[in-house]
């Protein structure tokens, strides 16, 4: 994979670049210069969410690069807090506002409301209609689990392009991955190099510290984060590291000089523990997670 050309074709023949950029827990203040680091180190792909309260200056950091608007793949997600067809159209609306432009390349419905699943189903539908008007070039899922997917497909007319969830060494849902190959959805790794678990306490430790994959980085002479999204990228997963410092910015993109054997690729499979560190998709309900998202 030469560098800028790892890209994918979602299922409906858009191209994506698989290796992003994402902004989860950045700070607005923080996310302008953040992305405009990634933007100048090569990232293509930059993946914020409504819920994160930082499109704004992702939209102004992508503005400010020179960089043509159809070079910059822009990813971002619909909030429970908006979901209904008419509201969830109207978070389009918020969206496109805030990151400055007229179509979104990925919209996302940002998970599953399980107790409330008709209001999913309705959210969707709107997103299937910004993709007929041509307002958003690919649609899809983030925190879906089998069984949403499922129910979805019950009432949905496009299948999702992407799936966006928890993937890293200690947490690789196979399940979900493998839904998501059965339908042809693209899986999109957030918290892709394990960040997640350096905050929690599970016993089980951060995966920047283990002995495994630091074995592996070094017997390539790369980092361990390098060998996790190398690992993505080979299993053909999107994957959108975050980050506000410049060295770490770039160290994520460099990532197309080396390639991972077979039995390295399924030694990282084995890390596996089955403990997720973000929020279990099946207990979101609006009653807990909603928030109100401001107005462009």
């Amino acid at each position: 994979m030469s560098e800028h050309h790892a890209d994918t074709e979602l299922n409906n023949g858009v191209r994506m670049p698989l290796l992003g950029f994402g902004v989860f827990q950045t700070p607005p203040e923080e996310t302008r210069a953040a992305v405009a680091e990634a933007l100048k180190t090569g990232y293509r792909l930059i993946d914020t969410a409504a819920a994160y309260g930082n499109e704004r200056e992702v939209g102004q950091a992508i503005a400010e690069s020179g960089i043509d608007r159809d070079e910059v793949f822009i990813e971002t997600k619909v909030w429970i807090s908006d979901y209904g067809h008419d509201q969830t159209l109207h978070a389009f609306d918020k969206s496109a506002g805030k990151l400055g432009v007229a179509t979104l390349d990925l919209l996302l419905l940002h998970q599953a409301l399980p107790t409330a699943f008709d209001t999913t189903i309705e959210a969707y539908r709107a997103l299937e209609t910004l993709l007929a008007d041509g307002k958003v070039r690919a649609i899809g899922v983030s925190n879906f689990m089998p069984d949403h997917l499922e129910r979805l497909m019950e009432h949905a007319s496009v299948v999702p392009a992407v799936n966006q969830v928890e993937v890293h060494p200690y947490f690789s849902q196979p399940d979900v991955q493998r839904a998501d190959a059965d339908r042809g959805i693209l899986t999109q790794a957030w918290s892709p190099i394990g960040g997640i678990t350096a905050y929690r306490d599970t016993g089980t430790g951060s995966v920047f510290d283990d002995r495994t994959i630091n074995g592996i980085a070094e017997a390539h002479g790369k980092t361990p984060a390098q060998v996790m999204l190398r690992w993505h990228l080979q299993e053909g997963r999107s994957a959108i590291p975050k980050s506000v410092k410049a060295h770490r910015i770039a160290e994520n993109f460099d990532v197309f000089d080396f390639t991972l054997t077979a039995e390295q690729i399924k030694t990282i499979d084995g890390l596996d523990t089955g403990v997720r560190g973000g929020p279990d998709p099946a207990d979101v309900t609006l009653e807990a997670f909603g928030r109100a998202i401001p107005e462009a």
